[in-house]
């Protein structure tokens, strides 16, 4: 199966560029597309120095959504919004004050990598931040949500008015150009090794990243020389990210005991129980195959043990209710699909959320947006005071979002 690769380097223009994001695209450009994904062919995606966060969601999550494996190579510098103090990707167009609404909310990757098959998307990342956001993330370290791999390092600020280069990314696309691409945790210790050579003074300084299927939590750590890499252990994804929804349970890592130490064995021990399996990636599987009524059945089953077990209302509940929109959307039932993020933006708001909250928000989003693809005018019609009135409650980042909902809802109604 082919796999899928994004190219993606951002950064602001003028004094508030920390890293020259961009000069690492034309080496990462001349490696073939196949060793770039690791898979027989692969489809590149490019986006260098984006303006608007929208045009970057829009490619994410159709990287996010197409078949096979997917592997990002995101290259730019962090900020945080001084308002719900967030990450976000530094755009062109950002600024200090304007991150909230030109940089491009970390959470999002998140969000949008949330439902594929664990183990199947890797995040390979050399991220530049200013001190605030340093301080920000020596506490709470950057994920990139369940099953995903994320290799790289994030930097603290260059020297004033210096601007910082992307060592550790130059030094993965140098040795990815050799043609050979080493498994992404050996790549990942070459390309420290390579880079701390160039610049000695990031060894001791630089955060390092290393998420992959065989660690519960994120590690981030001080740059150290290379030690040989970690091989994966099946059967196991990482812990809860914090995000508004919560992610799937872990399932339990098997444990064996050295050869020089038999296991016990007893005729009266009974056999040992299968490992549970995971509802995401038999929902995951089902949508690949063009099998959607089955997924969203499965999804539906999960929010009503959810709600018997948890309550309306309960974090559980939402993320399935979640899930399900996304099916709906997949499954190309636009109508659907807004009809359940409608109802997961009121039941967080219900639940105390800030209307600025990043999963109130994206509700909201994500029902405008699947509110602008129902082809039945009368359904449109019916939706659309309901998302008026969330429009007024939450505005969102875009300018403009309950204009184009009034807009659009006055013309559907002349109609009738």
């Amino acid at each position: 199966m082919p796999g899928t690769v994004l190219l993606l380097a951002a950064s602001p223009a003028g004094r508030s560029c920390l890293v020259d994001a961009a000069s690492v695209l034309p080496i990462l450009a001349a490696v073939a597309p196949d060793v770039l994904s690791g898979t027989d062919t692969a489809n590149v995606v490019e986006l260098a120095d984006p303006l608007e966060p929208q045009a970057v969601l829009t490619r994410l999550r159709a990287a996010a959504t197409a078949p096979g494996p997917l592997t990002i190579f995101l290259t730019g510098q962090l900020q945080l919004d001084r308002r719900q103090r967030l990450p976000h990707l530094a755009l062109a167009r950002t600024t200090p004050a304007t991150v909230r609404y030109t940089g491009f909310p970390w959470h999002w990757i998140r969000e949008e990598l949330r439902l594929r098959t664990p183990g199947s998307t890797a995040v390979v990342v050399d991220l530049h931040t200013d001190a605030e956001t340093w301080q920000h993330l020596a506490g709470q370290p950057l994920t990139v949500g369940p099953g995903a791999l994320l290799y790289g390092r994030v930097a603290p600020p260059p020297p004033r008015r210096a601007v910082a280069s992307p060592t550790y990314m130059k030094s993965v696309a140098t040795i990815l150009r050799s043609g050979h691409r080493p498994p992404l945790a050996h790549l990942h210790q070459q390309a420290l090794t390579r880079s701390s050579g160039e610049d000695p003074e990031a060894a001791g300084r630089d955060m390092v990243l290393t998420i992959d299927p065989t660690q519960p939590t994120p590690h981030a750590r001080p740059m150290q020389p290379a030690q040989p890499p970690m091989h994966p252990v099946p059967g196991f994804q990482p812990a809860p990210t914090p995000t508004p929804a919560p992610v799937p349970v872990p399932v339990p890592v098997p444990v064996s005991l050295p050869a020089s130490v038999p296991a016990p064995a007893s005729p009266m021990a009974p056999s040992p129980l299968p490992p549970p399996s995971d509802p995401h990636a038999e929902i995951t599987a089902a949508v690949e195959s063009g099998r959607h009524a089955e997924a969203a059945e499965l999804a539906g089953r999960r929010e009503q043990e959810a709600l018997r077990a948890y309550g309306p209302g309960a974090d559980e509940v939402v993320h399935w209710m979640e899930v399900r929109a996304d099916l709906a959307m997949f499954a190309g039932d636009a109508e659907l699909s807004c009809r359940i993020w409608l109802a997961v933006a009121d039941v967080r708001l219900a639940a105390g959320q800030e209307p600025g909250a990043p999963g109130v928000e994206a509700a909201v989003d994500r029902a405008h947006h699947q509110w602008g693809r129902i082809d039945d005018s009368a359904r449109a019609r019916e939706l659309g005071p309901a998302l008026a009135d969330l429009r007024l409650r939450v505005p969102g980042r875009r300018q403009g979002a309950l204009d184009d909902v009034q807009r659009n809802l006055s013309r559907l109604q002349a109609q009738v």
